[in-house]
């Protein structure tokens, strides 16, 4: 009998400490649920329900979205489109579109949750890293890559000018392929860079006498990154952007590691795979994907001031060369049209590679974004920027093109 006693009160005493158990994890669940929702209105533009709702049933969005439709079902669907669009007004959808295939072979459908190399629209995110570290005063802008490579061969030139094309270094694309002897392996940040400091390939122009649009640049920048925060370049992605803002579909790129769930291939223009080369193992200059959704809400944050400070946006938004004349021109990590009354200035950047199309445009001057993510080689991606501008009354009669 005090034996079954015995049991009885273990019993018990286990029934409650599951239960217990149970209880605090439904808690901490819910406790982290509502902080990544508080977390996550920190850096949208807070609009009431009503607010929003007011956004979506104004006329000028009904026909905006008549407009859109007929564009894309008439235009973009005809030029071989595969992939996701989205148009926004102040963080509301208010056009939305995903059509063809993840992967050809598979046959897997594009859903909203469909994740594409974002190719050179990931430089929008090096750049943030690098502008978020400043303004935490872990580096300088004047800040010279020898502080950060002491043996990098290159002198005169500064994080700024890594940041706004204007270090006049040697592009990596062209000159790796005469100096790394494996192609078959995956080259990274740090072997270009031994690649730089040993074979010094030459420079394009001297430092800061003029754009010169590099992938070098960023992948340095990437490097300098990890370099002052301590942490490897995707997780320092993840940690001080992708997580915070509930980008869940976001990511860097391992190419040696198995794909993820909706992480699209890249096709060439006829469907046929367009496989990774050895310059996939470079980060900084592209590797990131995301989602349409996801990159609206990047484009919220930076809207918001809690991610990056008016001032530090100011410096990022502006035009740093003048050379040659034109609205075009580059910022720090962005490129921008600028015009007389700069309150209509635009923030964009496109992107492309291998069969990868991207464009990511910020109009300010009404928070209106455009989003277009491509994974089969498609120019009317870029040519479809134009008149949608048209649409949304931003129109000036240029056109992007690919990065």
């Amino acid at each position: 009998m005090k034996r079954l006693k015995a049991v009885s009160i273990i019993l018990t005493i286990t029934g409650v400490a599951i239960v217990t158990s149970c209880q605090s994890n439904a808690a901490r669940k819910e406790a982290n649920r509502k902080k990544a929702a508080a977390d996550s209105s920190l850096y949208t533009l807070g609009l009431t329900a009503a607010q929003k709702d007011a956004i979506l049933k104004s006329p000028r969005t009904v026909q905006l979205q008549r407009e859109l439709s007929s564009f894309y079902s008439g235009k973009l669907l005809r030029s071989g489109f595969n992939g996701a669009i989205l148009v926004a007004k102040k963080g509301v959808i208010i056009f939305e579109q995903y059509h063809g295939f993840e992967n050809y072979r598979t046959k897997t459908p594009v859903i909203d949750s469909s994740a594409f190399q974002l190719a050179s629209v990931s430089k929008t995110f090096t750049g943030a890293g690098i502008m978020w570290l400043v303004q935490k005063e872990q580096l300088h802008l004047e800040d010279s890559i020898q502080k950060f490579f002491p043996d990098f061969p290159y002198k005169g030139v500064n994080v700024r000018m890594l940041l706004n094309h204007r270090s006049g270094l040697p592009n990596y694309l062209y000159f790796c392929d005469s100096l790394w002897k494996d192609p078959s392996s995956f080259i990274t940040n740090e072997e270009v860079i031994k690649l730089m400091t040993a074979h010094k390939p030459p420079i394009q122009h001297l430092p800061d006498t003029h754009f010169q649009y590099c992938n070098t640049n960023y992948l340095l920048l990437a490097s300098i990154i990890e370099k002052v925060s301590g942490q490897k370049y995707a997780d320092f992605m993840q940690q001080t952007f992708f997580k915070p803002l509930q980008m869940v579909n976001t990511f860097v790129y391992n190419p040696s590691s198995a794909g993820r769930p909706h992480q699209t291939q890249s096709h060439k223009y006829n469907g046929q795979a367009e496989p990774d080369t050895y310059f996939d193992g470079v980060m900084g200059d592209k590797g990131i994907y995301s989602t349409a959704r996801d990159m609206l809400k990047w484009d919220q944050a930076l809207y918001s001031g809690q991610l990056l400070d008016s001032a530090t946006l100011k410096a990022a938004y502006t035009p740093y060369s003048h050379e040659k004349p034109g609205i075009r021109n580059y910022g720090l990590g962005w490129r921008l049209m600028v015009y007389p009354d700069s309150t209509k200035n635009i923030v964009y950047h496109n992107g492309w590679w291998h069969g990868n199309n991207t464009v990511f445009y910020r109009f300010v001057q009404d928070t209106t974004t455009l989003i277009i993510l491509g994974n089969k080689y498609n120019r009317g991606i870029y040519q479809a920027v134009k008149p949608i501008r048209e649409m949304l009354g931003h129109g000036d009669g240029e056109e992007a093109g690919a990065e």
